[in-house]
């Protein structure tokens, strides 16, 4: 069974039921999730030897934040259980025409407040064939760049494969440095690169080739070709550079793609029309951690690029941060199958 490293901040995430603003809800949904966390649980449910390495607090809500996680299967065992807090986000689900909403409430939490040194991640790694991390860590705090970029030194030199989920956040990068202070050393460790191009824009300074690629509900895959190529140009080390395709007919109707670029040619998946979103959040997870599975366990470029696009469409009907479908509900996905219709 293949080991798989993620390493990142696990939350508490905090949502009004069904689809009520914040001044109307007098009690929040309670779920467990963060970007990294999500690619553990998801791949964790796909049957791979899962690893979440974090820094969570040792009070009740940092031991409930790791019993979601064994529960899921994933092994904890180089969790630190130091910090003050655990991070928390506050979710309103949008609806229609009404775009959902996220607060941030992350500040001196356990991963914010990680150092460099913490973690020893050469045993970390033993054994271990991928490990991922995505834009959000670096984003907490320099610490936790710090630490990142140790992870991704040591994988780097015990030929653990790199993958990254750029995943610009805004809202995070406010302790002086910006992402192009940043990213880039990180991202050059990287051997496989998911991302927009809004993150290749607030990365890396690149942009689309004449094209303006945010069409709302029409997205055209040419568009974000040159994006692509220019990561390739600027990070000689990765392979493969992906990115989704996400169409914005309303907050409860997306269309739902992806491509991927390998060094010779562009791949492009299925298109999928994804209406009455249970849950968005997550999506990108979900599409990443399909991906590794695909790539490790299919070996070939076209179907793990189909298998992460199936999943993360499934996601999409789920409540909550992570993707718990099965190997078998995605495929069968894969396969045309969107019926829906009772299994029996």
């Amino acid at each position: 069974m293949k080991k798989i490293v993620t390493f990142g901040e696990i939350m508490l995430r905090l949502s009004p039921p069904g689809f009520k603003r914040f001044s109307q809800t007098y009690h929040f949904d309670i779920v467990y999730g963060g970007g990294e966390s999500n690619v553990a649980v998801a791949l964790a449910n796909f049957g791979l030897d899962s690893h979440f390495v974090s820094r969570i607090p040792a009070n009740d809500i940092g031991d409930c934040a790791v019993m979601e996680l064994r529960k899921r299967n994933v092994n904890t065992q180089h969790v630190l259980r130091e910090g003050e807090r655990l991070g928390i986000y506050f979710l309103e689900t949008g609806a229609v025409s009404r775009g959902s909403k996220v607060i941030y409430d992350r500040a001196h939490s356990g991963m914010a407040t990680i150092g460099k040194g913490q973690i020893d991640w050469e045993e970390v790694f033993d054994g271990a064939s991928w490990f991922h991390w995505t834009g959000i860590t670096p984003a907490l705090s320099q610490g936790a760049a710090d630490a990142c970029l140790e992870a991704i030194q040591m994988a780097n030199q015990l030929g653990v494969t790199v993958s990254t989920d750029l995943n610009y956040r805004k809202k995070l990068w406010k302790y002086g440095k910006s992402p192009m202070d940043i990213m880039p050393e990180l991202v050059a460790g990287c051997d496989i690169i998911l991302g927009n191009e809004e993150d290749a824009e607030k990365h890396f300074g690149i942009h689309p080739d004449g094209v303006d690629v945010t069409q709302g509900s029409s997205v055209d895959s040419k568009a974000y070709e040159s994006v692509l190529v220019k990561l390739a140009d600027m990070f000689p080390r990765a392979q493969k550079f992906i990115t989704t395709l996400r169409g914005s007919i309303s907050a409860s109707h997306n269309t739902w793609s992806g491509i991927l670029y390998n060094r010779e040619e562009f791949l492009t998946a299925p298109e999928y029309q994804i209406t009455h979103i249970v849950d968005r959040v997550g999506g990108g997870d979900s599409f990443m951690s399909a991906l590794i599975y695909g790539l490790l366990e299919y070996q070939d470029d076209q179907k793990a690029l189909n298998f992460a696009v199936a999943a993360s469409c499934l996601k999409h009907t789920i409540k909550g941060d992570a993707n718990l479908v099965s190997i078998e509900e995605v495929e069968k996905l894969m396969s045309g199958d969107a019926s829906g219709r009772v299994s029996r």
